[in-house]
């Protein structure tokens, strides 16, 4: 497949690229002018503003698959505007953009929800999801709550609460639900989703990013 990847310079998306290139397909990523050379290796760079479709909606043919990896880093509850400004916009760019070209898979990340924090972020993503579906396009949504990884270890302190939820029946549904994942399952579980995509929308919570992030 040819795969458009907007947000490749980051965190999940550099490894994301790496294993769409290991799997064969063509990988084009989009980058603002002098940031190219943060693709990895056999990434074709497209130069481009993920905030204005107009800057890049003409490069995304010939792709059949959008992945949308574009948010504010280290997502907080002080950050609404930040949400809006950036995360909103580009997805909104992003939704046109795909259609236009006629992409046939579009992959996107939003967030578990419902959850008692977080409120403006979790609209954001949720109007990025009504997006996707108002524009009808085929598309895999990943609702992760929080990514282990590099710089981002601190909940792991968390886990010991997270095991008695699960433990506990009223509970349980909840902790599942805003469950832990680590970076290297959700890598694996968009992988899975660039290489298996549905026909209609397909949503993939904490526990389906585990057990595909296995696979």
């Amino acid at each position: 497949m040819h795969v458009f990847v907007a947000g490749g310079t980051g965190y999940i998306g550099r490894p994301l690229i790496e294993l769409l290139l290991k799997d064969g397909h063509s990988v084009t990523g989009l980058t603002r002018p002098g940031s190219e050379g943060k693709l990895p290796a056999g990434c074709t760079p497209i130069l481009g503003n993920a905030l204005d479709a107009d800057s890049y909606q003409s490069r995304v043919a010939p792709a059949d698959t959008f992945v949308h990896l574009v948010g504010v880093a280290h997502p907080g509850p002080g950050k609404g505007q930040q949400f809006r400004d950036i995360d909103l916009k580009s997805i909104e760019c992003a939704v046109a953009a795909a259609k236009a070209a006629g992409i046939r898979h579009f992959v996107y990340v939003s967030v578990a929800h419902p959850a008692p924090v977080m409120r403006e972020y979790i609209e954001v993503r949720s109007r990025g999801e009504q997006l996707i579906r108002e524009a009808g396009l085929n598309a895999t949504i990943v609702r992760p709550w929080y990514v282990l990884g590099p710089g981002h270890w601190w909940p792991y302190a968390l886990l010991p609460m997270y095991w008695l939820m699960e433990a506990i029946p009223s509970t349980r549904e909840s902790a599942r639900r805003l469950g832990l994942v680590t970076h290297n399952q959700m890598v694996a579980s968009l992988r899975h989703a660039v290489n298996h995509p549905p026909a209609g929308v397909e949503v993939r919570d904490v526990t389906a990013i585990r057990r595909l992030g296995r696979v």
